[in-house]
């Protein structure tokens, strides 16, 4: 049997009130906006081009369910935090995304993702604890840390560790640059979803 990360994705773009039903386990992917969320599905997905990247924050304004083959639903969320459009519409993003953590049955776990090159975020420690009352299992992820010296990133993991209350050896340390932490994150997935 192939494992999952060598299988074939496809994706499809709705809303909470237009997502299919849930037929599959998912995995769903947070974080500030600009962080790298599609750009980690892409490079987890083997495809560039998978999901729409940009440098600009907020250009992910709706839920991205990622089908691979049909085993599990890689799920890109919004971003939080600083985005070039209005209150009202960060505020309808917000509660989109807050519905799905809440509501969605086949949610088997989440991932979340912050920039390895900076401190911690208040927004970050603050998504952190609220994914607490979720009981899902929640999987740090280090995105960007082919920014970070080298001789810095094992210290910069520890900051980020401890300010956002993550086991010993996470937040794993992910580049999209080499794919670096590609299969130790496909790992973590397989452990959430159960599936090999």
């Amino acid at each position: 049997m192939a494992r999952t990360r060598d299988l074939p994705a496809t994706w499809v773009t709705a809303t909470t009130t237009e997502l299919p039903p849930s037929d599959r386990p998912e995995i769903a992917f947070c974080g500030r906006s600009n962080v790298g969320k599609s750009s980690l599905i892409n490079a987890l997905c083997r495809q560039k081009k998978l999901l729409r990247t940009s440098g600009t924050p907020g250009r992910t304004r709706m839920i991205h369910l990622v089908a691979v083959a049909d085993r599990i639903h890689l799920v890109d969320l919004p971003g939080y935090g600083y985005a070039r459009v209005g209150h009202a519409e960060r505020d309808a993003w917000g509660q989109m995304v807050e519905d799905y953590l809440g509501e969605r049955p086949a949610l088997a776990g989440v991932v979340l993702i912050v920039d390895a090159r900076l401190p911690p975020q208040d927004a970050d420690i603050h998504l952190r604890r609220a994914l607490v009352d979720t009981h899902l299992p929640v999987l740090g992820v280090a995105t960007k840390i082919d920014g970070v010296p080298r001789s810095k990133q094992r210290a910069q993991l520890e900051v980020l560790r401890r300010a956002l209350d993550f086991p010993p050896g996470r937040p794993l340390p992910f580049s999209v640059e080499g794919s670096q932490g590609r299969d130790a994150l496909w790992d973590a997935i397989d452990e959430m979803t159960g599936r090999p």
